[in-house]
């Protein structure tokens, strides 16, 4: 039996993990498949997906350490007689609120760069700096000098909330990058990395040869972990734990190719035994969140929408689309692909249980007045799931936006548009993690949700009214047949028509009536 080694957790040292004895995923393959491919490379990838090892095997690779790749792809297909200088800049440190603050963080990593190569530059900007600073690694050397960018986004996407800002940095960043094309003779390899892919009118205008392997399926799985390396090298950690389960939490994302897993999620997993939204926990999404209220986004369809390669890749401080930031963030992953003549289309979904459940989680918590409330009512809603008690769920969510403060329905201008009610109902729902449907479609019609439940499958239908219930909703599953296809099944169907009224500021009418098969 394979013994068990040390889990990796926040390691992104290739080195100390190799020497150390901890656990690794062998990605020296797609190292030196883009070696061999190619010359300039861009790679995004949410946080916590394992992007800066990656690019610290690449340092460990190029500089000749034979001993850390023993037993690895690249023992065997690399070329150790020859050792190549790497200049590696990273902004994963700090935090950057300022373009003085950004010129500082890049003049003090150019100067440690300069301390280990033993050279100077006394360019008057940055740009020239760092310029000067390739040239004199190489002819210090005698060898074309690799570089690496890590998180080359960090300090923009820390001040999306202030556009000004976020934009002077961008600006600066900008004029730091554009030297990679500039220096192309004194080059051998250069690769960025971070969670966002940039317009390239805005930020890459002068770094126009990158190639972008976002979307490129057989490097899909370059960061993450795959069902087979969970089933081989994580073997050891499995015993006890239901690896179904494992699948439903946490894989799923994907990149026209192999589904993987985010690596701290299952590290931590193994190392705690139990399941929980560790990746989710690490950074609440407080701008994702903020934007979709002040959007209006119909919650219920959030994780079916659809979108083409330019959209996914369309982000800018200017402009930010819902689903390119959902889908880089991590929060989104593609589940299908179709073409349209000369267009490619993707249909995105949540990647598992994790991320649908804890956003639904963080998003009941910004769109209430009462968080510790809305977790109550959660446990409260799953206890009378469980009892089939669905007069206690009409007291329950009557009560719930009942006790909302009129201050607060004045103050959130989400709160005024009819679709509020219908998405707070809907995500107390999925923040249960269960098995629900938004707007199922039948030749009848599209249903507003189902819900898959104690063995029984739940209808819903909301429907916005004056003042008084109408009686609206029911009527219209009974009158659509939504009802049918579920009887086919052999489940007992319960039929639950629910009237919100925006004058009085809640739930109206909540009329159920139960089918059997």
């Amino acid at each position: 039996m394979t013994p068990r080694r040390k889990l990796p957790i926040g390691i992104q040292n290739f080195r100390q993990m190799r020497e150390e004895g901890y656990y690794y995923v062998d990605k020296t393959g797609y190292a030196l498949d883009l070696i061999e491919r190619g010359k300039y490379f861009f790679l995004s990838r949410p946080r916590r997906f394992g992007k800066s090892l990656f690019l610290d095997t690449i340092k460990e690779l190029y500089e000749g350490h034979r001993e850390l790749f023993v037993g690895l792809a690249a023992e065997e297909r690399w070329d150790w007689g020859r050792q190549y200088p790497v200049i590696l800049l990273s902004f994963a440190e700090g935090v950057v609120h300022s373009l003085e603050v950004l010129r500082a963080k890049i003049a003090e990593q150019i100067e440690i760069q300069e301390e280990r190569f033993g050279v100077s530059t006394n360019q008057p900007t940055l740009s020239g700096r760092f310029s000067a600073l390739i040239r004199r690694v190489q002819a210090k050397v005698g060898q074309r000098v690799v570089v690496l960018i890590d998180e080359y986004d960090k300090p923009i996407l820390e001040n999306l909330t202030d556009p000004p800002i976020a934009r002077d940095l961008r600006e600066g960043l900008k004029d730091l990058y554009s030297v990679i094309k500039g220096q192309d003779a004194s080059i051998q390899f250069a690769m960025l990395t971070g969670v966002s892919k940039f317009s390239k009118v805005n930020l890459f205008s002068g770094l126009n040869n990158l190639q972008d392997i976002t979307l490129d399926a057989r490097y899909s799985a370059l960061c993450g972990y795959t069902d087979d390396d969970i089933d081989s090298v994580f073997a050891p950690e499995l015993g006890g734990l239901d690896r179904e389960e494992i699948r439903r939490w946490y894989n799923g994302y994907n990149w026209l190719g192999t589904s993987v897993y985010n690596p701290f999620d299952l590290l931590l997993l193994f190392e705690t035994r139990e399941f929980r939204a560790y990746w989710f926990e690490t950074g609440t999404p407080t701008f994702l969140i903020d934007l979709l209220a002040e959007r209006k986004i119909w919650l219920p369809t959030l994780g079916q929408r659809v979108s083409d390669a330019a959209l996914l890749s369309t982000f800018d401080v200017d402009n930010i689309l819902i689903e390119a930031l959902m889908f880089q963030a991590g929060y989104l992953t593609i589940d299908s692909v179709s073409s349209l003549e000369d267009s490619t289309y993707y249909q995105l979904r949540y990647p598992n249980r994790e991320v649908r459940q804890s956003l639904y989680s963080c998003l009941l918590q910004a769109w209430s007045h009462d968080a510790a409330n809305t977790a109550q009512c959660r446990i409260s809603l799953y206890r009378l799931l469980q009892a089939n008690d669905f007069v206690g769920m009409q007291k329950l969510f009557t009560a719930f936006f009942d006790s909302i403060p009129y201050e607060w329905f004045t103050n959130n201008p989400i709160a005024r548009y009819e679709g509020y009610y219908a998405s707070v109902f809907y995500s107390y729902f999925a923040a249960l993690g269960l098995d629900v449907q938004a707007e199922p479609s039948s030749n009848a019609g599209r249903l507003d949700m189902a819900v898959r439940c104690n063995g029984l499958v739940v209808l819903f239908e909301f429907k916005v009214v004056e003042w008084e219930p109408e009686g609206r909703a029911l009527a219209q599953i009974k009158e659509k047949g939504y009802a049918r296809a579920y009887l086919a099944e052999g489940v007992d169907v319960v039929l639950v028509g629910v009237e919100f009224s925006a004058e009085r500021r809640g739930v109206v009418g909540f009329e159920v009536e139960k089918i059997n098969p």
